[in-house]
């Protein structure tokens, strides 16, 4: 199973408890998370489907490379990780 976490920041909006959900890819595993915590689908990702602009996904570390689909393979025992982008000055 993968597991997914969502950073401390977005608890502030929806309760995102980390989860262990089956998936071989990027979408496949938050479709499988949003199946269980459906709240945090309008957070995460736009109207489209895809990952939202101020939000960020890291697979082991590794930030995802296609946020419009979200094809990036995730092997069996990933960890990814959902986060808000930072900006600033």
């Amino acid at each position: 199973m993968v597991r997914v976490v969502f950073a401390p920041v977005l608890q502030r909006h929806v309760e995102s408890p980390p989860l262990d959900v089956p998936g071989s890819t990027v979408r496949g595993v938050l479709d499988a998370a949003f199946a269980i915590n459906p709240r945090a689908r309008g957070y995460v990702l736009d109207d489209q489907g895809a990952l939202r602009k101020h939000m960020l996904i890291f697979i082991d570390g590794v930030r995802i490379s296609d946020r419009v689909k979200l094809t990036d393979a995730v092997k069996p025992d990933s960890q990814i990780y959902v986060m808000q982008s930072l900006s600033g000055g």
